[in-house]
C-alpha cells in the first residue's frame, strides 16, 4: 500500500508539473508579478522538506501540514515525499485563485489534502478557519506594497496588530503579512519553513519581522541562495529560506545563517547569537563570504556621507516616454524653453563621468534631453502656449493622464522640483569584487535627473568649504570615487540575477572619514544642519 501511494505521489508530481506550466501560460508575466504567483520549483521544496523533517526527527506522526499559498500543491508535494504519508496525519491548503485551487484538488485529494478556496488573510481571522496546524511549508505570494490597495493594507496591519502584537510598516509586502499571521495561527512548538525574499533582511520595513524572528520563535536557519542563482525563472527575487520553531528561544540560542549552495551543502555559514542579530542593522551580512559582499562600512558612530550631503532620489515623471523628449524635438514643437527643463539620460546611455554644460546649461552629451515641467493652470496654458497645450493633450489618448503619479499632481504636467546636484549616483546596477555597481557623476550642468539616479547636495560644512573653495569641488569628486564595491554593496541591497539597488538613505550611511582626514575642519561641522545654497 505504501508503495503504490509513493507512485500515485510522484504522478501527480509530474502532472502537477505540466498543469502549472498550462496556468502559468495563461498569464501575463505582469499579472503574474501583480499577483505574486512563482511557484517553487519541486527540487527546491523537497530540498526544504527534507531539511524540516531531518530536524523534526522520525519519531514524530500525526503531522498536521499547512500551507496558506498552496498553488498547485508543491510543498504539498514535497512533504510527502519527504515525511511519507503515513505521518501525516491531515493537510490543508488556501488558494485565492480559482483555478490553481481546482488543479490542486483534482492533483492531492486521494492523499488527503483538502484545499479551501480563499483569500487566506481572510480565512486566519475568523472563526471557519481550520484547526491549527503544527508543519507549515510555504511560499506566500510575493505581492509589492504599491500592489496592495490601502483599504487592504491597513486592515491587514490591523490584523496583523491584532493576532501576533506586531505593527507591520506599510511598506512591507504581502509576504511579511503571510509569515506573521500564518505563525499566529499555527500551534505552539510547531514546526515552520518560509521561502521568501531576502529584501526584509536589510531594509527599514523589515526592521519588524527581524525582530519577530530573533525574539518571538526560534530560528533554527536562515539560508540565502547566491543572488546569481535564482530561484524563480520568471522573478528576479533574492531568496532566503526561513526554518523555525515556534517558541521563544533561549538566550543562549545561536541561529545558523548559511549562504550559497543547498541547505545542507552550503557555501558558508556562522553561528550568531541572539544580541548580535538584535543588533545587526543588515542581516545579509552573514555570514562572511567571497560571493557575501555585504559588510557594512561604518557603525554609524563616524562621520557617513549623509552627514555632508543631502541625498534625494531623482525625479518620478510618471511617463518618461512621453515628458522627457529630445531637445531638438523640444524646438521642432515650438515648445516654449521656459517649461522644458535639462534632464539626463538613463545611465545606460550615459557613459562619461563628469558632465560639462553647453551655453543653456544642457550636458554636451549626445541626446541631449529635456523634461516639461509647467505649473500653469490648464486654460491658462491653452491660451498662452498653444503649442505646448496641443502636445499635453495627446496624453489622454496615450494613457497618460491615467497613471499612479500623473493622476496625484496638480497640474498634471508639473514635475516634482529639484535642483540641479553637483553630483549624482546611478541608483541600481551590476558588480562584483572590485567592480563597483553604481557610478558616481560629477554634473557640471544644470541637468536634474530622472529617479533612476540619487542626487547628492552638499551641506553642513561641505557646503561651506566649497562655497569659499570651489576648486575643490574635484577633490571631492575624487573622493566619492574612491568608495570601493564592497562599501557600495554591503549598504545597498541585492535582487536575484546579481541586481544590485541602493537608496539615498543606504548611501548617506557610507564612511565618509577620507572627508575629514583630506579637511580635518569638516569634522566640527559635520552634525551641523545649516546648508548653503551653491547655485547662487
Amino acid at each position: 500500500m505504501k508503495r503504490a501511494a509513493t507512485i500515485t505521489s510522484a504522478e501527480n508530481e509530474s502532472r502537477r508539473q505540466a498543469i502549472q506550466t498550462s496556468l502559468d501560460a495563461q498569464r501575463s508575466a505582469s499579472e503574474r508579478n501583480r499577483l505574486g504567483q512563482f511557484a517553487t520549483p519541486n527540487a527546491l521544496a523537497v530540498e526544504i522538506a527534507r531539511f524540516v523533517a531531518a530536524r523534526i526527527g522520525k519519531n514524530k506522526r500525526g503531522l498536521r501540514f499547512a500551507d496558506p499559498a498552496i498553488g498547485t500543491g508543491s510543498f504539498f508535494s514535497a512533504a510527502v515525499t519527504a515525511f511519507g504519508k503515513a505521518r501525516i496525519k491531515s493537510a490543508v491548503g488556501v488558494e485565492i485563485d480559482g483555478a490553481f485551487c481546482q488543479a490542486a484538488r483534482e492533483l492531492w485529494r486521494e492523499l488527503g489534502l483538502v484545499v479551501v478556496h480563499g483569500d487566506f488573510t481572510r480565512l486566519v481571522a475568523n472563526g471557519s478557519r481550520p484547526a491549527a496546524p503544527d508543519l507549515i511549508l510555504a511560499n506566500p505570494p510575493y505581492v509589492r506594497h504599491h500592489h496592495l490597495e490601502r483599504a487592504d493594507k491597513e486592515r491587514l496591519q490591523a490584523l496583523t496588530r491584532k493576532l501576533s502584537g506586531i505593527e507591520v510598516n506599510g511598506l512591507a509586502g504581502l509576504y511579511v503579512y503571510f509569515l506573521l499571521l500564518a505563525t499566529a495561527w499555527m500551534e505552539d512548538d510547531g514546526w515552520a519553513a518560509w521561502l521568501i525574499p531576502s529584501e526584509f533582511m536589510d531594509v527599514n520595513y523589515g526592521v519588524a519581522l527581524k525582530r519577530f524572528l530573533a525574539d518571538r520563535v526560534t530560528l533554527v536557519r536562515a539560508h540565502r541562495f547566491d543572488p546569481d542563482d535564482v530561484q524563480f525563472d520568471d522573478a528576479l527575487v533574492s531568496s532566503v529560506v526561513l526554518v523555525f520553531r515556534k517558541t521563544p528561544p533561549p538566550e543562549s540560542h545561536k541561529v545558523e545563517f548559511t549562504f550559497g549552495g543547498t541547505l545542507e551543502s552550503p557555501h558558508a555559514s556562522a553561528s550568531l547569537t541572539l544580541p548580535q542579530l538584535r543588533s545587526a542593522r543588515k542581516w545579509t551580512v552573514f555570514p562572511s563570504h567571497a560571493k557575501n559582499d555585504r559588510c557594512t562600512s561604518t557603525d554609524e558612530a563616524g562621520p557617513m556621507l549623509g552627514d555632508f550631503f543631502r541625498i534625494r532620489r531623482g525625479i518620478a515623471t510618471g511617463s518618461n516616454k512621453f515628458f522627457v523628449l529630445e531637445r531638438a524635438d523640444a524646438e521642432r514643437r515650438r515648445l516654449p524653453k521656459r517649461y522644458l527643463r535639462p534632464i539626463l539620460p538613463s545611465p545606460r546611455m550615459l557613459k562619461v563621468t563628469v558632465l560639462d554644460a553647453d551655453e543653456d546649461g544642457y550636458p554636451v552629451i549626445a541626446p541631449r534631453l529635456c523634461v516639461i515641467d509647467c505649473d500653469l493652470a490648464e486654460e491658462v496654458l491653452e491660451d498662452r502656449h498653444p503649442a505646448l497645450w496641443e502636445y499635453l493633450c495627446t496624453a489622454k489618448a496615450l494613457g497618460v493622464r491615467d497613471g499612479y503619479l500623473v493622476g496625484k499632481r496638480t497640474p498634471w504636467y508639473k514635475q516634482e522640483q529639484r535642483e540641479p546636484a553637483p553630483f549624482v549616483c546611478t541608483y541600481m546596477g551590476r558588480g562584483a569584487n572590485d567592480k563597483r555597481p553604481f557610478r558616481f557623476i560629477w554634473n557640471r550642468s544644470q541637468a536634474i535627473a530622472s529617479n533612476l539616479y540619487l542626487m547628492l547636495y552638499p551641506q553642513r560644512g561641505l557646503a561651506a568649504m566649497l562655497h569659499r573653495h570651489p576648486d575643490r569641488t574635484a577633490s571631492v569628486f575624487d573622493l566619492l570615487g574612491r568608495i570601493t564595491g564592497h562599501e557600495l554593496r554591503g549598504e545597498g541591497r541585492v535582487y536575484g540575477g546579481g541586481l544590485h539597488k541602493i537608496e539615498p538613505s543606504e548611501l548617506s550611511r557610507i564612511s565618509a572619514r577620507e572627508f575629514i582626514e583630506c579637511w580635518p575642519e569638516l569634522f566640527e561641522t559635520c552634525r551641523r544642519t545649516e546648508t548653503m545654497n551653491l547655485f547662487g
